[in-house]
């Protein structure tokens, strides 16, 4: 319990170091590298146009976007540093090989009453599966033999030991999920206010009395499309991760309910 308390602390700290880190990255890179005065021409972020030439030109039209550009790049940002973090703690409760061939081994043994062979497959394979399977084995040790109980109890002793180590490992493989699910909505929502305010700004530059002023336009034009670029990206990259990330977890999932199931069966199987 000591250890996942620890866990538990640690991963609230990465996430509250995490954020605030990326949105400072991101309003440096938004003021000296998309600003960056060689990136407009007459030096000016403000009033300039972006230079012709290349990374130039790309640089300075995404610094057009406005002051939600920084915010969508931290969300950008986020969504690629929480998809490398889920993609390594899932690959470590994932465990060495694949789970259906680690479930038919333990079977095997299970079969021919190998049990302390069961475990040690457990412990190589060190993944979320094995972890709960490895409780429920050790429970199953401990009360095959116990003339104490009947066993019905014992299987109900026996599933009570999987169900809490279930508990212990399932918040582990969906945490920091929700923060993948809140940028694939807030980035549309952030570029969608973007392009609300480019446009604006356009339409008072064509509002103007006189010849409408072509810079003001331009810029707003750019502030709206640059947004709604950016949005749509961050929120396409975070709706595909947390897709994949929860097919992973429906997996590792459905391997520890069929090793809660094995273990129960040879309890309840055993003569």
């Amino acid at each position: 319990m000591s250890n996942e308390s620890n866990s538990g602390k640690m991963s609230s700290m990465f996430v509250a170091i995490v954020i605030p880190l990326a949105l400072v990255v991101s309003i440096l890179i938004y003021m000296f590298v998309l600003g960056d005065s060689g990136n407009f021409e007459g030096g000016d972020p403000i009033k300039g146009h972006p230079v012709e030439a290349e990374p130039g030109h790309t640089f300075g039209l995404i610094h057009k976007g406005g002051f939600i550009v920084p915010i969508l790049i931290t969300v950008n940002l986020l969504v690629i540093i929480f998809s490398i973090e889920r993609f390594l703690t899932l690959s470590r409760a994932k465990g060495k090989g694949r789970i259906e061939s680690f479930l038919g081994d333990v079977r095997h043994m299970l079969a021919g009453d190998q049990v302390d062979q069961a475990i040690t497959a457990c412990d190589e394979q060190q993944g979320s599966v094995a972890n709960v399977m490895r409780s429920g084995l050790e429970k199953y040790k401990t009360v095959l033999h116990d003339s104490s109980m009947d066993k019905e109890t014992k299987i109900n002793s026996v599933k009570q030991e999987i169900e809490e180590a279930t508990a212990l490992e399932l918040p582990m493989l969906s945490k920091n999920l929700v923060i993948l699910s809140t940028c694939a909505s807030i980035s549309t929502l952030l570029g969608l206010i973007g392009t609300v305010m480019g446009m604006i700004k356009s339409f008072s530059a064509l509002a103007t009395a006189g010849t409408p002023d072509a810079t003001a336009l331009s810029t707003g034009i750019s502030e709206a499309l640059i947004n709604t670029a950016f949005g749509i990206i961050g929120s396409t990259i975070a709706i595909i991760m947390f897709n994949y990330f929860s097919t992973k977890i429906d997996s590792i999932t459905h391997g520890i309910d069929e090793a809660g199931f094995s273990v129960s069966q040879t309890l309840a199987n055993h003569k």
